[in-house]
């Protein structure tokens, strides 16, 4: 940590505390903690308040595992032991943030704020990867994009870090001026303009509006990087930012014109900086001279790879060193499974109807017959209706040969009259039901989209479905299931998969595949299960010594049916 408990003074005044020595405002700040239960000794505790929890409950708590010190609610009704050290304060997550952009202030990295409707998180890690040449790069994990996680990245941060990307999420106008105004970044990236929280805001203009937040602390040398041709991008933008923008684009890049955007026209838009060459072919971008792999699949991926490449280009990085990139997404994003010869696209993390379609462009370029199991959007309003028949008509036009809808009400209604020219349609109520009617069209060298808004839960498909496509029935014909910890939602389905696996036959041994980082409870259950052999990816060491003496044969040799 780059601070001192005095430098707290200079915000909160001074602390209080009863009992005990004159505590030293000399020492530097220990490691911030919101949750006691993890907290170590030496850290500093900060208890958060949510709708149906008040971290104050556990002052105590902190004490007996070593706080430091801690932040206290002027408002809080629990006792503060004696011999805490604490400021009080109006917010405690307020004063969480003013906490981690004071440590910010300290640090010499430069600071990347990524926002956006959609490839928030695969360009972050796009930019994360890219900057990797100038030393260590501190990066929001997971989805610690929002009050919460974004403080937290920052205070993750150290001096030897030569770059800090922060992701940036909301629901709703003002969120992302309040991360920006904690995060005070350099550069910022908005990825584009979707429709994803429309039913909250209202219309594309007020999204823009509210993405554009980002620039509300960024320093006046600093930058936005911007995709092209988005007249509501532009217009909202040239509202709240007067500096400099750097816009990229990819040959053949169509404008977003829409209806909502009044006396704006293409030929009013800013031409793009930056201008990369897509070749689908071998996923790969041509790009001042340089030819780049495309670690992410599809052309929206690319763009998000220019993106990166701009955020790189400014802070001085030499492209040569970038042409290669290994970058690591998070499960349910950009990810290729394989399922007995089947390729199956994993888009199941999120979905809006811009991401829709540039998962299904993804698709149609697949070789071979292409199928895709698409589910319902969440939080587009009255707009709901509409952007899901969109969906399923951009299916038809792609020639897609079937589509399974995962849909009820009116959107579940309006996919399946605008997909009834498709020779294969089906519509079911839950993720798990998608798997009968694709076990009768699939064949090897098919491949099949999975896309639906995270609270589909559409990843709850693929154990059933790897069951029919790789399993057996009836006799001594073996069952197989393979299934993946980020594919699974709690121990339940490990259960809900085997049993799944031997029903099938009452006298059926069953092959399990685990890839898994809760390893040792998944293979205590495939062996309650009586598997007989267990197939893993053994380098991630998920064959625990336990299960070789249960007499598991463990093979890292099946990568071919093997989900990774």
């Amino acid at each position: 940590m780059t601070l001192q408990l005095s430098q707290l003074v200079q915000l909160w005044g001074q602390p209080l505390w009863a009992g005990g020595p004159r505590p030293d405002l000399s020492e530097a700040l220990g490691k911030v903690c919101t949750d006691s239960r993890t907290l170590e000794p030496g850290s500093f505790f900060i208890p958060l308040r949510g709708e149906r929890f008040d971290g104050h409950r556990f002052l105590a708590n902190a004490v007996e595992r070593g706080a430091q010190a801690a932040f206290v609610a002027r408002d809080c009704a629990h006792a503060v032991p004696d011999g805490l050290l604490h400021w009080r304060v109006e917010d405690t997550l307020l004063a969480y943030q003013q906490l981690a952009t004071l440590h910010r202030r300290q640090l010499s990295a430069a600071v990347v704020a990524v926002t956006g409707s959609a490839g928030k998180t695969t360009t972050r890690e796009l930019i994360r990867s890219a900057l990797a040449p100038l030393g260590d790069v501190q990066a929001s994990d997971s989805n610690n994009n929002n009050d919460i996680g974004v403080p937290l990245t920052l205070l993750g941060a150290h001096r030897e870090h030569a770059a800090v990307v922060v992701e940036m999420g909301m629901r709703g106008a003002g969120e992302i001026e309040r991360l920006a105004r904690c995060a005070e970044p350099q550069i910022a990236v908005i990825t584009n303009i979707g429709t994803a929280h429309i039913g909250r805001l209202g219309s594309r203009a007020a999204i823009a509006s509210a993405k554009c937040e980002i620039t509300a602390a960024l320093s006046p040398l600093g930058i936005v990087v911007i995709p092209a041709g988005d007249a509501l991008l532009e217009d909202a933008l040239s509202r709240c930012w007067t500096g400099r923008i750097l816009r990229v684009a990819l040959d053949g890049d169509e404008p977003e014109n829409g209806p909502e955007v009044s006396g704006l026209t293409s030929g009013d838009l800013p031409t793009p900086d930056l201008v990369g060459h897509f070749l689908p072919e071998d996923q790969s971008l041509a790009f001042n001279g340089l030819r780049f792999h495309c670690p992410l699949e599809g052309r929206h991926n690319a763009r998000n790879f220019m993106l990166a490449l701009a955020v790189a280009q400014e802070l001085k990085v030499s492209l040569q060193t970038i042409q290669a990139l290994d970058v690591q997404v998070p499960g349910g994003r950009n990810r290729r499974l394989s399922l007995g010869g089947i390729a199956l696209l994993d888009e199941t993390y999120n979905a809006s109807p811009e991401a829709v379609f540039a998962a299904l462009q993804l698709l149609a370029h697949q070789p071979g017959r292409r199928y895709a199991v698409l589910g319902t959007m969440l939080e587009l309003g009255s707009r709901s209706v509409d952007l899901h028949r969109r969906v399923a008509q951009k299916a038809v036009d792609l020639q897609l040969d079937g589509l399974v809808v995962v849909a009820g009400g009116e959107e579940g209604e309006a996919m399946e009259v605008a997909a009834g020219s498709l020779s294969r349609f089906e519509r079911v109520e839950t993720p798990e039901q998608a798997a009968l009617p694709l076990a009768e069209w699939l064949k090897p060298g098919d491949t099949v989209l999975l896309k639906a808004s995270r609270g589909v839960a559409l990843e709850r498909l693929i154990p059933p479905l790897q069951t029919k496509l790789i399993g057996g029935s009836g006799g001594n014909q073996a069952g197989v299931a393979f299934f993946a910890a980020d594919q699974i939602d709690g121990i339940g389905m490990v259960f809900d998969v085997l049993d799944h696996l031997h029903g099938q036959d009452s006298s059926l041994k069953g092959i399990a595949g685990v890839v898994a980082t809760f390893n040792a409870i998944a293979v205590g259950i495939a062996v309650a299960h009586g598997v007989t052999l267990l197939v893993v990816h053994e380098s991630r060491g998920l064959i625990p010594p336990t299960s070789r003496m249960n007499g598991l044969l463990p093979s890292s040799r099946s990568e071919e049916n093997l989900v990774i």
